[in-house]
């Protein structure tokens, strides 16, 4: 995958990093540790200009986050309800969890977007809930804008900074992604005991 992100990226310029980065945020496989920093390589030895790459790829990024938070908004919390008050006895979920989690993601949800924005795999997926809770689209995309320039400057620089060694960074991403892919398994394990705790309880 990754010879075939770069080749796209250096046949079509600022359009490839726009395409790719609207990708990763749509299908999460497609990483931006590859794209950020081969674009800040670009910049070293082609015409491609570090600004325009960066505005490229936040661009790219902040449109595939408003396709993820229309499909939240798809799916709000009404929906979600009467899916719980169908199925919710299988799964111990009850109306009001839907409600103190819709609740939570309105007190602390912006900042929750703004910094999910820099966190792999998250970083795509926030949008769903943030959507789900109707969070106001201009603040949502203030936010989203906000964390994106800082995770794309970031890798960007490192990118061109490192030149024909750029791809040292995706050792350290690789460091840092599997990081928090055991905090989230650590949260989902968290989670699923809980749930049977509590249907052991009601039982």
């Amino acid at each position: 995958m990754q010879n075939w992100i770069t080749s796209f990226m250096e046949q079509y310029g600022y359009f490839g990093i726009f395409v790719m980065m609207a990708l990763e945020n749509i299908f999460p496989p497609i990483p931006s540790e590859v794209i950020l920093p081969f674009g800040g390589f670009l910049t070293t030895y082609s015409t491609l200009s570090m600004p325009y790459v960066i505005l490229s790829a936040t661009a790219g990024s902040v449109s595939g986050a408003l396709i993820l938070y229309q499909l939240g908004l798809f799916l709000d919390v009404a929906r979600l309800e009467r899916i719980i008050h169908r199925w919710g006895n299988l799964l111990r979920i009850k109306k009001s969890d839907i409600r103190k989690a819709d609740k939570w993601f309105d007190d602390y949800g912006y900042w929750t977007v703004l910094f999910c924005r820099m966190i792999p795999l998250i970083r795509s997926l926030i949008s769903i809930p943030a959507g789900m809770s109707n969070m106001k689209f201009k603040l949502f995309l203030l936010f989203t804008t906000i964390g994106t320039l800082i995770w794309n400057i970031l890798l960007v620089l490192i990118g061109s900074a490192l030149g024909h060694s750029w791809e040292k960074i995706l050792k350290f991403m690789d460091i840092y992604s599997s990081i928090i892919y055991i905090i989230i398994a650590t949260g989902l394990l968290f989670f699923i005991t809980s749930l049977i705790k509590k249907r052991k309880n009601y039982n």
